[in-house]
C-alpha cells in the first residue's frame, strides 16, 4: 500500500517516518508538513518525495498516516477520505466534537478504512491484556493513573514545547490513553465528572452503562520520579493489573499500520477507528463541560 506522511515533528521523525518505512508491507511515498525545510529534510532521510500540498500527497497514495497537531489532523482527515484515502490516525482525533464528526463522516461516506493510533491499544502485552480482561468480564470498578513528566521543571522531554499540548493539557494527550484502556473492559461511558488537581492534573470519574464505575487521574505536570502507568481493575475474577510497557512505540506503530492494512484489505472495521476516535473526543469535551461546571456531572 502507497502510504504518505502528513507531519515532520518529533513523534513524526521517530515513530511514524521510520515505522512505514521498514515496513515490508507498505510503499513510503511521501511526506508533507506545514514547515517545508522540516519536509524536505524528513523526506530527504527515507529517499521519499516531499509534496507542497496535502492534495499533491493524496492524489499519489492509497492512505496517509497523521502525525499533526489535532486541530490540524481532523481537516486534513475530512480532505484526505473526500480524496479517497484511508487514514491511519493519532490521538486525538480532534478538540472539538463538531470537527471529528466532520472527519467521521467523510470516513463513512467514503467508505474508507481508519485507524486511531493508541500505544496500549496496539501494545503486544497490553492489548492482549485488554482482550483478556474484557472476555473474562465481572468488573466493578476500576482506576487508571496516567501520569507523565512533560511539563515537570526538570523534564527533558521533546514534546515538552508542543503548543497543543500546553494548551489542552493531559485531559487531550494522556486522557484518551487511559479511556482507550477502560472502555472496552468496562462498556461505553454514560455520566462522567471531571475535578482540576496540581498543575494539568484531572480526576475523572466515570460511570459505564455495564453499572461498573471507575476513576482516573491524568496528567503531565507529574514530577519525573512520580511518573508512570497503572491500571488496576476489580470484580468478581479479583483484581488484575495492565502489564508494563515491553517495547517501544514504534513497534505498537507497525502493529496499527497491519491493522490499517487487514481493513483496507478486507472492508472491515476496527475496534480503533475513526468512530471510536470521535466516541473519545465526545467524552473529553464532556470533560471539559463538567470542569467548567465546577465538576458537575456530565451525561454522555
Amino acid at each position: 500500500m502507497r502510504i504518505g506522511l502528513l507531519g515532520t515533528g518529533p513523534w513524526a521523525s521517530r515513530v511514524h517516518a521510520p515505522s512505514l518505512a521498514s515496513h515490508p508491507d507498505v510503499a513510503f511515498t511521501g511526506v508533507w508538513g506545514r514547515r517545508p525545510e522540516a519536509a524536505r529534510d524528513l523526506a530527504a532521510e527515507h529517499d521519499v518525495r516531499v509534496y507542497d500540498s496535502p492534495e499533491d500527497l493524496f492524489a499519489d497514495v492509497d492512505a496517509v498516516a497523521v502525525a499533526l497537531p489535532p486541530s490540524v489532523q481532523s481537516d486534513l482527515a475530512e480532505r484526505a477520505a473526500h480524496a479517497g484515502c484511508h487514514l491511519l490516525l493519532d490521538k486525538p482525533l480532534a478538540t472539538d466534537v463538531a470537527s471529528a464528526r466532520a472527519a467521521a463522516q467523510a470516513v463513512a461516506r467514503a467508505g474508507t478504512a481508519s485507524v486511531v493510533f493508541l500505544t496500549a491499544r496496539f501494545g503486544a502485552q497490553e492489548s492482549a491484556w485488554i482482550a483478556e480482561q474484557a472476555d473474562a468480564g465481572g468488573w466493578f470498578t476500576a482506576h487508571a493513573d496516567w501520569l507523565g513528566s512533560l511539563f515537570a521543571a526538570d523534564s527533558d522531554s521533546p514534546y515538552a514545547e508542543s503548543p497543543w499540548r500546553r494548551e489542552k493539557g493531559a485531559l487531550w494527550d494522556v486522557g484518551p490513553h487511559a479511556l482507550s484502556v477502560l472502555l472496552p473492559v468496562l462498556g461505553d461511558v454514560s455520566a462522567l465528572a471531571a475535578r482540576r488537581g496540581p498543575g494539568d492534573t484531572v480526576l475523572l470519574t466515570l460511570h459505564h452503562h455495564t453499572g461498573a464505575a471507575s476513576t482516573a487521574t491524568l496528567s503531565l505536570t507529574a514530577p519525573r520520579r512520580a511518573a508512570g502507568v497503572q491500571v488496576t481493575l476489580r470484580g468478581t475474577s479479583g483484581v488484575a493489573s495492565l502489564p508494563p510497557q515491553s517495547e517501544g512505540p514504534q513497534d505498537a506503530y507497525r502493529r496499527a499500520i497491519d491493522a490499517l492494512l487487514t481493513s483496507a484489505r478486507t472492508g472491515g472495521g476496527h475496534p480503533c477507528d475513526i468512530q471510536h476516535g470521535l466516541r473519545l473526543t465526545e467524552l473529553l469535551a464532556a470533560a471539559e463541560t463538567s470542569l467548567a461546571a465546577g465538576g458537575a456531572t456530565v451525561t454522555v
